[in-house]
Parts: C-alpha cells; sequence; structure tokens
C-alpha cells in the first residue's frame, strides 16, 4: 500500500503568560506581532470530473484563515489552522484568495491559482535533482498544461509518495544512495492522468559542505599547534603522510579553511621528528575535528621517541558520519593507556575500518590545557551568561523591570545562549550563531528559535575597538552585535537602518565576566551580562573531588607511604557518599565544601562511621577563600570548617584533640593538569594523603 504524505508548515500560536514570552521591546508584545508568514495552500483536486477541490490553507503565526473562490461564491471563513474546505467548480481558472489572520489582526493575504480541467494533463515537465547540499536529498519539479496538482513516487523501500502542487518543488531524502524508479503522475480535474518515470542515481555528498568548527580562543602559551587556522602553527609537520601509508592525502580547503583529506586510508603516519618533537607533559588534551562518510572505527596513535619508545592508542566506535565530530582525548588517557612518557612525542598515527577503503577529512589538530594566563581586554570566546536576569531593558542601567529574561526564558532560548561573540586578538570580531539561534519577528522569524537571519548571522567580516579606559567597544561591520541584533546607538530594528558600527559600554564584573549596555532611545537601556569560554587565572580553580579508586585516600609516616591506613576498592564503595563530595575552587578566590545530603560521618563528629548528613561547621555552611601558591606548592583555606580530604586532619594536629582551625595550609603537587596529590602533616611524623581529580 502507498503512503501518501502530505507535508503542511502550520505554525499554531499560544499564549502562555509567564515573563520570556513577552517580546523584548517596551510596547505591548501583541502590537508586536508581525503578519502571517509563508501563506499558502494545498490544492487537490478529485479526479472524477466533478470539478471537486480540497484546499487546505497553510501558514505561520495564523489563527484562522477565509478562503475567497474566485467564482463569485461566498468565501470560507474563520478556518481553523490545519483543516481544509471543499469547493466544487466549473471547468476554468480561478485566482483564488487565502487570507491568513495573526493574533493581533493583522493579516496577509495571497492568490492561488486553480485550474479545473476535464482534460487530461499535457505536456508534462519534470526536473528531478540531486540536492548540492543535503546528501541523498533528491528535489522534483513538475509541471502541465491543465494540471492542478502531481505525486512523485520515489521508489523507496517505504513506497513513499508525495503530493504537491503543480509547478511548486518537492523534496525527499532516501537513506541510501543508489539508482530508484521514480514516477511522477500529474492531476487534473479529469479521471485520466499524465506519467513520467525516470531511473535516477541518487547520490551521497562524500565531503563537508561547512568547514571544521572555529575552536575556542586559547593563549599562545595554552596550546600547541599542529595544524589550524585558528592558531599560530608550533609543530613543522615533516609529512603528514608518512611513506609507509598506501592513503592518499589531499589539501582542500572548505568554506576557506584549510583541510586534509586521506582517501582509502589504511595506516596513516603523521612524522615530527628531532627538534620538532611534542612536549605534551603540560598539556591537558589532544584536539582532532574529523569527518568520515563511511569509517565504523577510528583510531589515534600518539608514540613518543624520546629514549625508549613509548606509545598509546585510543579507538573511537560508531562515530556519526556526514558531520563534523570534534574529539577530545584528556593527555592520561594516554598515559593510562600504557604511554610511559609524552615529553618527546614524534609521531601521530591515523588508522580505523574498513582499512583501505575509508575516507576522512581532519582539521585542528592542536595539544592544549585549560588557560593559565587570563585574556587581554576582551579577547576570547564570550556567550550570554545562563542565568535569570542575564538580558533584559529597563529605564536606567541596573534596571531590568521593562524585560528581563527569567529562568524559564533562559531554557528556551538555549538556541540563543549558545551563541558565541569572538574577540580575536587581531581585531577581528565574530558573531558565531551556529545553525539556530533566536529569531525575532521583525527579523521574519517567529519569535523562537530559527536560522539566523542575514546580516545578523556572522556572514560579515567585522572588527573591534575596545577602550579600556572609556569602558566602552565599537563594533565595525554590518550585522555585528552584542546581546540582542536589534538594539543599537541609534534606535531598535526595524525602525532604523541597520548599522555599520556600534557602541557598547562595558564593564568587567570578575576576570572573565562583563556587564554590557547600549542605550538604543532616550532612557531605553538593554543590558546583558557575558562570561568569556575557556579562560582561568588558576589551574587549581574549578571543582575537583576524591579520585574514586583505591589509595586515593591514606595515612603512613611519610609522603608517598600510607601503609597505616588506606581506602582500598571496597573503602571507595563503602564511602560511595564520601567520593562525590566536591571541592569548588571559585575564580574570586573562593571556596565551598558541598557535600549534599549525606557524606561519611566519623564517630568523633557524633556520627556512626558511616554515611549520614554533614555535621556543621564541616557541612559547607560558612563562607571560605582559598590561596594557591603555585611557587611553594601549597593551597591555604581560609574559613571554619573549611577542608580537603578529611576534616579531623589539620596543621596543629586531628579534631577532636585540637580546636577547629580557622585556616588550613596543605601541601599540593600536580600529577598532570587534572590530577592532584595534596598532603598535610597532622602531627609529627603523621602525614594524611590526598589524590583529588578535576571534574
Amino acid at each position: 500500500m502507498k503512503i501518501v504524505k502530505y507535508v503542511f508548515s502550520i505554525c499554531l500560536v499560544a499564549i502562555t503568560i509567564y515573563s520570556c514570552s513577552q517580546d523584548d521591546d517596551n510596547n505591548d508584545f501583541v502590537d508586536s506581532i508581525t503578519a502571517p508568514t509563508n501563506v499558502s495552500a494545498n490544492v487537490v483536486v478529485t479526479q472524477d470530473n466533478t470539478g471537486l477541490v480540497t484546499i487546505t490553507p497553510l501558514g505561520e503565526g495564523v489563527t484562522n484563515f477565509s478562503i475567497g473562490f474566485g467564482d463569485q461564491s461566498e468565501p470560507e471563513e474563520g478556518i481553523n489552522p490545519g483543516n481544509s474546505v471543499t469547493h466544487t467548480y466549473e471547468e476554468g481558472t480561478y485566482e483564488a484568495t487565502i487570507t491568513a489572520v495573526g493574533l493581533n489582526g493583522l493579516t496577509t493575504t495571497v492568490a492561488q491559482t486553480i485550474v479545473v480541467s476535464f482534460q487530461a494533463p499535457e505536456n508534462l515537465m519534470v526536473t528531478i535533482e540531486n540536492d548540492a547540499a543535503v546528501s541523498k536529498q533528491v528535489n522534483v519539479t513538475a509541471s502541465a498544461d491543465f494540471a492542478i496538482s502531481y505525486e512523485v513516487d520515489f521508489g523507496d523501500p517505504a513506497n513513499t509518495v508525495i503530493m504537491t502542487n503543480i509547478d511548486d518543488p518537492t523534496s525527499f531524502i532516501y537513506e541510501n544512495a543508489g539508482t530508484y524508479t521514480i514516477t511522477v503522475t500529474a492531476m487534473s480535474a479529469a479521471v485520466e492522468t499524465t506519467s513520467y518515470t525516470e531511473e535516477f542515481e541518487v547520490t551521497e555528498i562524500l565531503q563537508p559542505l561547512v568547514a571544521a568548527p572555529i575552536p575556542p580562543f586559547r593563549q599562545d602559551s595554552d596550546v600547541i599547534s599542529m595544524f589550524s587556522n585558528a592558531y599560530t602553527l608550533d609543530v613543522n609537520v615533516s609529512s603528514w603522510r608518512s611513506d609507509w601509508s598506501t592513503s592518499t592525502l589531499t589539501d582542500l580547503q572548505i568554506e576557506g579553511n584549510d583541510t586534509k583529506f586521506y582517501a582509502d586510508a589504511d595506516f596513516v603516519g603523521v612524522e615530527f621528528y628531532g627538534a620538532d618533537a611534542v612536549d605534551a607533559s603540560q598539556m591537558d588534551a589532544f584536539h582532532l575535528d574529523f569527518w568520515s562518510v563511511n569509517a565504523t572505527t577510528f583510531r589515534i596513535k600518539l608514540v613518543d621517541l624520546g629514549g625508549t619508545a613509548t606509545e598509546a592508542e585510543l579507538v573511537f566506535e560508531d562515530l556519526p558520519q556526514n558531520e563534523w565530530v570534534s574529539i577530545d582525548i584528556p593527555m592520561s588517557d594516554f598515559t593510562d593507556a600504557g604511554m610511559a612518557s609524552i615529553n618527546s612525542i614524534q609521531q601521530l598515527i591515523f588508522s580505523g575500518l574498513p582499512t583501505g577503503t575509508f575516507d576522512f577529512f581532519i582539521d585542528n589538530v592542536y595539544f592544549y590545557r585549560e588557560a593559565t594566563t587570563a585574556a587581554e581586554g576582551l579577547e576570547g570566546t564570550w556567550r550570554m551568561a545562563p542565568v535569570a536576569g542575564a538580558l533584559g531593558v529597563g529605564p536606567s542601567v541596573g534596571d531590568i523591570s521593562w524585560f528581563s529574561c527569567d529562568a524559564d526564558c533562559v531554557t528556551l532560548r538555549d538556541c540563543y545562549f549558545d551563541d558565541t561573540y569572538i574577540f580575536g586578538s587581531d581585531g577581528s570580531f565574530t558573531n558565531d550563531l551556529g545553525a539556530q539561534s533566536w529569531t525575532e519577528g521583525w527579523q521574519g522569524g517567529g519569535d523562537s528559535c530559527g536560522t539566523p537571519v542575514a546580516p545578523h548571522d556572522g556572514s560579515n567580516p567585522a572588527t573591534y575597538i575596545y577602550d579600556e579606559a572609556g569602558g566602552t567597544v565599537t563594533l565595525n561591520g554590518e550585522g555585528a552585535f552584542l546581546g540582542l541584533a536589534k538594539a543599537n546607538n541609534a534606535g531598535e530594528l526595524p525602525a532604523v537602518a541597520v548599522p555599520s558600527s556600534i557602541t557598547y559600554n562595558v564593564t568587567f564584573t570578575g576576570a572573565n565576566s562583563i556587564d554590557v549596555y547600549v542605550e538604543s532611545g532616550a532612557g531605553v537601556f538593554w543590558q546583558y551580562k557575558m562570561v568569556r569560554d575557556a579562560v582561568s587565572s588558576s589551574p587549581i580553580e574549578g571543582t575537583w573531588v576524591m579520585a574514586p579508586e583505591a589509595g586515593s585516600l591514606g595515612v603512613g609516616p611519610s609522603v608517598g607511604d600510607i601503609s597505616w591506613f588506606s581506602c582500598d576498592a571496597d573503602c571507595v564503595t563503602l564511602r560511595d557518599c564520601y567520593f562525590d563530595d566536591t571541592y569548588v575552587f571559585g575564580s574570586d578566590g573562593s571556596f565551598t565544601n558541598n557535600l549534599g545530603a549525606q557524606s561519611w560521618t566519623e564517630g568523633w563528629q557524633g556520627g556512626g562511621d558511616s554515611c549520614g548528613t554533614p555535621v556543621a561547621p564541616h557541612d559547607g555552611s560558612n563562607p571560605a577563600t582559598y590561596v594557591y601558591d603555585e611557587g611553594a606548592g601549597t593551597i591555604t583555606l581560609n574559613g571554619v570548617g573549611a577542608f580537603l580530604g578529611l576534616a579531623k586532619a589539620n596543621n596543629e594536629g586531628e579534631l577532636p584533640s585540637v580546636a577547629v582551625p580557622s585556616s588550613i595550609t596543605y601541601n599540593v603537587t600536580f600529577a598532570d593538569a587534572n590530577t592532584i596529590n595534596v598532603y598535610i602533616e597532622s602531627g609529627s611524623g603523621v602525614f594524611w594523603q590526598y589524590k583529588l581529580v578535576k571534574q
């Protein structure tokens, strides 16, 4: 049985009363709703020489439709979206009108030609093409004299049939490439139809059509770049395809971005010997962007040849195909896999399945670490802070009483809160909105997530000038913006022309957070809170937990010796309420013990040496700060009850034999960027020792 699919683009407008649903300007939001868009109709005629026609009106932002049939009969009104009407015509050509009514009464009217002919369609002309941008998508258009509609049997295993108005295009995406029998049938009001059949080869797009994702801003000292347009080249690679590989390497550009393509890959060796060896011992991770149409398995191997050769290989199964995949591998994964050294890496080897026949593209090959120095000025990647009140407008700076994006609004607009605003070290500025962002009515959007609209889609080049003393940043480039595209120095779009330059006031509220505002009219202040990505001022910043492994908690007579007590694997399981406690070092110098509802409570605390409710003052209820002395290798916690590892061990001894201290200093050593070994001597020759990992 054939499955007939009608595709209706219908947008039903639902009004829910909460702050985020209001329009983002000062006027009543209903008044700002635009007239319905994409208004059309699907028209189907009964093939029995009766002239019976079914009309289904379509549109976005519509509450109801009316249809004028174009034959002097009374129009049909009050048609709800999704409903159809029928009308019987005499033979002839008619100009029907479809009027769509919006929520605020604004209307949009379009004309629809309806041909009612009791003669079979003639001169059928069919165009069948593979889509240039969507893999395995076929586009069909048909025209014919006397026809009112046509259907396409795409010949796929599911017998998919789509009916469309004559002259309108229709599309279908096949599951697999190959040759299919496509039949197009044109229909008029007559019983007879006219058909066209073609054996058509559906093709698969075998390369990316868009460039790999742009990496985040990083300081030069925090990245070792082997291949990327985003970073300065650090490694002189002698060969991107070793002699012992049978693969074919092609250097190409995708959207102006340098990319490497390997065809019929087997084992691909990337070589950088001697002085060009990579010392990754201070790096956190290895990054690669990967795209393939047929790889089922992909392997990445690092080889260190500095002395005794050592290597490790990571295997990735079932990676998504036909799209860019960003692969980030912690360096600890390589060492955990048996790599004894990562300070003289001289080979990078790619392999996978099916061996010798899989094709892949790579870009942005580099090692990186969490930032160790703050970026200068505004340099870096920013985004709207995903918190209530980060977006708002009001009559003065600090007042967003007219409109404030609350928590529900932040959730609703997730496609907006992941937009990035990139300030380059070279003075360039980029709006990177991705495939979806929040589009407003004045842009032709539906006040919902949708495709970004030019020129506010980041497609135009832009620059910026940051005046630190004046507290301003000026974006130069049509369509460049911060926060919301509509608010600028001259007013709000679309009431004013799109500016080529906008100046914003900027105040740093932290090393990586800013408050921004623009006065878009007398006493109209749009205000934004923004945060910077991938930047921290200290390697200790972040959230840490006790490593959930045997030996991460212990005590002994010297550093490295935990022979007196060591928490083994059974202990780790028993104390799961303890191993999920977090130790949070804030970028502002704050420290927090976050123990949740349950932690391990000991007898001296009144607990039962078991999981129980955390006991004050060691429950995180008191404010605390920290000072990290990288040179001395110490962390000092200031605040009654603040601790690392176990609450009882401090510099004076062990609780309850000593008073609860207001400050504790621990010795700390980084094993790698995400692992620290901590100890405290709580008495002469009594060393409590902890291993913590960053989340």
